[in-house]
């Protein structure tokens, strides 16, 4: 369970670099490493950043697991 926490965290950490080069720079570094937005890689990783949000918000919701999910970090 720690090392599925850390895998999604770090997901969320690239995704969230990726809105940060999208607002500041106009650039999806996930889009131009992997073919476009439209690509097939590019939406496996979205779609892999977005579940991995739902699961540290599912995560953060599990009682006595907060601690589980920083430590985790």
């Amino acid at each position: 369970m720690k090392s599925l926490n850390f895998v999604t965290l770090g997901l969320l950490v690239i995704g969230g670099l990726n809105w940060g080069l999208v607002g500041a720079f106009q650039f999806d570094l996930v889009a131009a490493l992997f073919g476009g937005q439209d690509a097939l890689l590019s939406r496996v990783v979205y779609g892999l950043v977005g579940l991995s949000a739902l699961w540290q918000i599912a995560a953060l919701a599990r009682p006595g697991s907060r601690a589980d999910v920083v430590r985790s970090a």
